[in-house]
């Protein structure tokens, strides 16, 4: 497959997206149709991750998922989590991944807006692996309003409590247990960058978050513990069809520089570089995969 057919087939499968919307979030990725792209089959492991425990969260699906199988295929044993979901249908499917690529896979269903279930998830991940090296915090939920006005105090929290406030419990518990070498990734978003005018809360968490990464880096810095952030732009997940109307849906990306969304094995060469050796001199940086939405210093 040369470099035209490989990106043929993003195109493609953008141009068959289907006017469609979920009614839950964070959506269901099974119920995508297409089926985002989160297994590129050019995409060969070269141990870069071996031996390594990590835990993603909001890993089931989306860019998570993708996260999952990059990882497994580069070695690591990889533990996800992800919020409740009717019969687990995307959380076995990732396990199934993880382990078709020799990686041991664990699932926790949990809502990790909660600062003791943090603190018991990471518990959870050393019971099953012994140790913790990488730590992705990716899990997120964004309800637009185009006027301030109807923000509510309690979508304001919910939205914080899980985009925020659950990044920081997570990181604060998976800190205890990492050590020189060891590193988070968290994943922003170019709504932190560009701003957005129909997602004024989910837009000012991903600011927090752009923020928190820069700062733990700095704070972590002599530990020898990394922390750096990925910012996607409009990507092709479950989290697109369950917040968005069908118009918007199948419009999703077309306003960006190459006209079209991302897939989610789009994103997971990112994660992977931030993970491994290859950005040992790395720290309190973001790299934007938006598809040049975001064009700045």
């Amino acid at each position: 497959m040369n470099n035209n057919q490989h990106e043929d087939k993003y195109e493609k499968i953008d141009k068959d997206v289907k006017p469609q919307t979920q009614s839950h979030q964070p959506g269901v990725e099974a119920e995508m149709d297409p089926p985002p792209i989160y297994d590129d089959e050019k995409y060969k492991g070269s141990g870069k991750l071996q031996g390594k425990n990590a835990l993603i969260t909001g890993g089931d699906s989306g860019i998570g998922r993708a996260v999952a199988v990059a990882f497994a295929k580069e070695g690591a044993n990889v533990a996800i989590a992800y919020l409740d979901e009717e019969e687990d249908v995307d959380a076995k499917k990732t396990v199934e991944l993880i382990k078709k690529y020799g990686g041991q896979a664990k699932q926790i269903r949990i809502d990790i807006s909660d600062e003791e279930n943090c603190e018991k998830l990471v518990d959870e991940v050393i019971g099953e692996f012994g140790s913790l090296n990488i730590l992705v915090n990716n899990a997120g939920k964004q309800f637009p309003q185009d006027d301030i006005a109807n923000i509510s105090g309690d979508q304001l929290r919910e939205t914080f409590d899980t985009n925020f406030f659950g990044l920081f419990y997570l990181s604060k518990a998976a800190l205890a247990h990492m050590t020189e070498g060891d590193c988070i990734i968290n994943t922003s978003s170019v709504t932190a960058y560009n701003g957005s005018p129909g997602l004024l809360d989910y837009s000012a968490t991903k600011g927090a978050i752009t923020t928190f990464t820069r700062s733990l880096a700095l704070n972590l810095a002599e530990k020898g513990i990394r922390v750096n952030a990925v910012a996607p732009g409009p990507i092709w997940t479950p989290l697109i069809p369950a917040t968005f109307n069908a118009k918007q849906v199948a419009a999703h990306g077309d306003d960006t520089p190459v006209k079209r969304r991302g897939q989610p094995s789009e994103n997971a060469p990112a994660y992977v570089f931030l993970a491994s050796n290859d950005s040992s001199y790395m720290t309190g940086q973001t790299i934007h995969v938006d598809g040049g939405d975001y064009v700045g210093s």
